[in-house]
């Protein structure tokens, strides 16, 4: 007899059957208790022009076999070593010692699942040529397309990864490839490289110059060649960026040419151009066509890819129909499990830990439980969770860092809906208040010279060991600080930082969003740079006699984008001009008794190129010049910030 199912049907038939039969194994297999972890190693996977990358593979096993059946993947591409440890990989329980790669993924093979790591092209055992950021999507969607067409997998791939393994996710899912149905992006993942990440209101952030330095050691030509590498050792960071600026054939990189030419490359391109427009470095182009995968984005408000999280966020929670998170915690990059910033104390409840769900990975499995396995199970956390920072002790704990505090809050969405955007003027008298300004009130003007630049210290910074550390940080010089001089000062008293602070607070302030100066300036050259800079100044105490000026965000301007970042416009020198410099988000709590300070100088360096007030195109100029550069603060021209203040809740 023969069977009147259709050949379509009866192959979908067969289909179900197989996948009903594979199930059933599966849970067979899981009843006998946690699987074992069977590690395939240096896996070559090709990409679409035939380079191959290299994949290490753990599948379920008992009895160091195989279990037979198709399983969820999951999925982490890096350029930091597919089997290295990352010394992030800690519980706030164990801050001492992270789990290995195998470690990782046995929380996840043991419960089901098939765990890939995969070194990004031109990285430690893969071929090709490594290009940061710009290969990523199309050998990301190469590489989902291979693992859906696994026999050990049933198709659905989510995604992990910190820092670059971050970026790395939002590049595929630019190219929504197929089987994507869970992220966990941290730290990480491009909204606009152009104005987080490599560039930030025009201005080149240096840390890739020392990300691009400390990963050309590990590069696979330094590791096979003993004399480049001990050439590399031999470079002298602080004397090569004390010599700034460089040629062609003479920065730190030199010695890897690659390297060099992709980093001058960043550099160079200085206008928001097709360059910027690539897949790996603006999801924003592709938030369209962008996975509808449910995802969580998490960052820190010390992180320097904070601003790319929140815009992420913000844009995807609107555009699909998959559930959206995001958490933004009180931390530096990737240090989630810490309860410390730069200088700054947090408390024990300040961890991602706290949260009362477990460490990392069982946040994260339980994450892809629900979105990969279709668990039941209800999602503990609201769409918007954020760490507000502040209403701590004031006193320096043991370990000689200020207790600043902070808690967690549940949110619905960001920005936060009740935030009442409050206009703080700048007054000549370096008052930062409500009231309106003078009409008379005369222009402040401080010398800028690009040789002698406002020293970095904290902020959203990673990647800048050993010349620049991210965090919450006193604001004053000191012999640990990259270009500071004798006598150490605070920045308040540098001639070229103006200072604009409120009267001791009455009430608590809280202060959660994106920070906005309007600023009318004037310069005697024709390029320069503007920055500012919000910090939560404590009062004297025993602890500090001197207060303690604590950062809390920055943000900075190159004054030829003041218009337009694809069409930059040199100044006529004495002219005056409104421009916008915005800081990237945060959540802090100013206590009644602190002061809201606002500092404003041209120069934050090494976190960003100093701008040699040329007019020069960018990372070609040799010379430099110092600048006369004057900020207004009367009626007619007046420069202020806008605060995103959230009400008092009761």
């Amino acid at each position: 007899m023969t069977s009147s199912a259709s050949p379509t049907r009866r192959g979908l038939s067969r289909l179900i059957a197989a996948f009903t039969l594979a199930g059933a194994a599966r849970a067979r297999a899981q009843s006998a208790g946690p699987y074992e972890v069977l590690l395939e190693s240096n896996i070559r996977v090709a990409m679409r022009d035939g380079v191959r990358l290299a994949t290490d593979v753990y599948r379920p096993a008992r009895g160091a076999k195989a279990v037979p059946g198709r399983f969820p993947v999951v999925l982490e591409r890096t350029p930091y070593g597919r089997n290295v440890t990352s010394f992030r990989d800690i519980t706030q329980a164990n801050p001492k010692t992270p789990k290995t790669r195998a470690e990782v993924a046995a929380v996840y093979v043991q419960q089901g699942y098939v765990v890939v790591f995969q070194d990004c092209r031109g990285r430690y055992d893969s071929e090709g040529q490594f290009v940061k950021y710009l290969s990523e999507g199309a050998d990301g969607f190469d590489t989902c397309r291979w693992l859906a067409a696994q026999p050990w997998s049933d198709g659905r791939i989510g995604t992990m990864g910190l820092s670059y393994a971050a970026h790395t996710q939002a590049a595929l899912a630019c190219l929504d490839p197929p089987g994507l149905k869970a992220m966990v992006l941290d730290c990480g993942g491009f909204s606009n490289a152009y104005q987080d990440g490599i560039r930030q209101g025009g201005a080149f952030e240096l840390k890739q110059v020392t990300w691009a330095y400390n990963l050309g050691l590990e590069s696979p030509e330094a590791q096979k060649d003993p004399k480049l590498m001990a050439a590399l050792k031999a470079v002298d960071l602080r004397a090569a960026f004390a010599a700034m600026p460089w040629a062609d054939g003479h920065t730190p990189l030199s010695l890897i040419p690659d390297y060099e030419a992709y980093v001058l490359d960043q550099w160079r391109h200085g206008t928001f151009d097709a360059y910027w427009k690539q897949v790996g470095i603006y999801a924003e182009g592709s938030y369209d066509r962008f996975s509808d995968a449910a995802m969580i984005h998490m960052s820190g408000w010390y992180d320097a890819y904070s601003r790319s999280t929140t815009d992420n966020y913000v844009a995807l929670s609107k555009r699909k129909t998959g559930p959206v998170r995001l958490i933004m915690g009180p931390w530096t990059h990737g240090a989630r499990s810490t309860t410390w910033s730069g200088d700054v104390e947090f408390g024990p409840g300040s961890t991602l830990d706290a949260l009362g769900h477990g460490d990392y990975d069982a946040q994260r499995l339980a994450w892809f439980d629900r979105h990969l396995k279709g668990s039941s199970k209800a999602d503990p956390d609201p769409p918007v969770r954020i760490f507000v920072m502040g209403g701590g002790s004031g006193r320096k704990t043991p370990e000689r860092r200020l207790m600043h505090g902070g808690r967690w809050r549940a949110e619905s969405a960001w920005p936060i809906a009740d935030t009442r955007t409050t206009l703080f003027h700048l007054h000549g008298d370096g008052q930062l208040w409500e009231s309106n300004p003078s009409p008379t009130a005369k222009p402040l003007t401080f010398v800028f010279d690009p040789s002698h630049p406002v020293p970095s210290i904290g902020g959203t910074i990673t990647s800048g060991e050993p010349l620049m550390r991210g965090g919450g940080y006193d604001q004053r010089e000191g012999p640990s600080v990259y270009g500071s001089r004798q006598p150490y000062r605070p920045l308040a008293a540098r001639p070229d930082v103006l200072v604009f602070q409120t009267p001791p607070l009455q009430e608590d302030i809280e202060v959660t969003g994106a920070v906005e100066a309007n600023l009318w300036i004037a310069s005697d050259g024709p390029d320069t740079d503007f920055t500012i800079k919000l910090i939560d100044v404590y009062p004297s105490s025993p602890d500090y006699p001197e207060g303690y000026a604590l950062n809390v965000t920055d943000g900075i301007l190159r004054c030829r984008y003041r218009d337009s970042w694809e069409a930059p416009a040199l100044m006529t020198p004495g002219q005056s001009y409104p421009i916008k410099v915005t800081a990237f988000p945060t959540s802090n709590l100013f206590k009644a008794g602190h002061r809201i300070r606002l500092d404003v100088s041209s120069s934050n360096f090494p976190h960003f190129d100093v701008n040699p007030n040329t007019g020069a195109p960018e990372g070609t100029g040799l010379t430099r010049r110092v600048a006369r550069n004057t900020l207004f603060v009367d009626s007619g021209r007046p420069s202020h910030v806008l605060l995103p203040v959230i009400p008092r809740r009761t």
